[in-house]
């Protein structure tokens, strides 16, 4: 009988112990919880950095030609450019007549220089060459894209006293594709091509090579080239943004975009 009394009490015992050790750990991992949650909000926790706010680009940062833009930051460069738009404004050069010159002829040159590979800027060339004048030049160069005889043939024309295929704009702008490709193949510049186109190949190699530059912007040349860019930008400007250079009349009227396919010119 003692006996079972003792083995009753041991076990008793063994249950309370138990007991107290399992609340005793429960406590401890209540104590610790807080601790640990917080530790995981704070690891867990993340913020979202500012934006940084990119200001718009300037009207002068955005121009371009051929893709090739002015060097920003350049004030002489700025000055010249905003000198050369404000020689194209409206009441000084009354052009209305070159907005419907570009309605005429672009549909036709577009094309064809897209089927060339030549940047749909060079468009603006025949506007600048020929649109702001007419006739025959004081050093023989005549039609659309004012080809010297010599050049003309060169590329593909005929050029005689019978005929003058300067002046048919389809193939005059076909020859002018070629020459200009063999400009960009030389300068590896859009805007070289276009100034070579202006002042010839050769003449372009020298001043490249003299003044070790062949940033077109940079470089110091005689006051026609050095302001034929500008004036291609200028001439862009104001067929395609009319309005902000003072032209009133209808867009429809003022601003050729016309979609194309292409086609082929050979």
């Amino acid at each position: 009988m003692i006996k079972k009394h003792v083995i009753l009490c041991t076990v008793i015992i063994a249950l309370l112990v138990m007991a107290k050790v399992f609340a005793y750990n429960m406590s401890q991992a209540t104590e610790s919880l807080p601790k640990m949650e917080g530790k995981a909000t704070k690891y867990t926790k993340t913020t979202t950095p500012p934006q940084k706010v990119i200001p718009p680009l300037s009207q002068m940062a955005k121009l371009n030609f051929a893709e090739e833009t002015l060097p920003l930051g350049d004030a002489k460069v700025e000055r010249k450019m905003k000198k050369v738009l404000a020689t194209f404004n409206h009441r000084k050069i009354q052009t209305n007549r070159l907005h419907a010159k570009a309605a005429e002829w672009f549909p036709i040159i577009e094309p064809i220089l897209a089927a060339y590979g030549i940047p749909e800027d060079f468009k603006y060339v025949p506007l600048v060459e020929s649109g702001l004048k007419a006739g025959v030049s004081s050093k023989g160069a005549t039609g659309f894209w004012q080809f010297m005889p010599g050049t003309a043939r060169d590329y593909g024309l005929k050029v005689n006293s019978k005929i003058d295929e300067r002046k048919n704009l389809r193939k005059s702008t076909i020859a002018a594709c070629k020459y200009i490709k063999e400009l960009y193949s030389i300068f590896d510049s859009w805007t070289l091509a276009a100034a070579a186109y202006n002042v010839g190949d050769n003449h372009m190699r020298k001043q490249i090579d003299r003044q070790n530059q062949d940033n077109y912007f940079k470089m110091r040349l005689n006051s026609e080239t050095g302001g034929y860019v500008y004036k291609l930008i200028s001439m862009k400007e104001i067929v395609e943004d009319p309005e902000r250079y003072g032209f009133d009349l209808p867009k429809s009227l003022l601003a050729y975009h016309k979609p194309f396919s292409t086609t082929n010119v050979e």
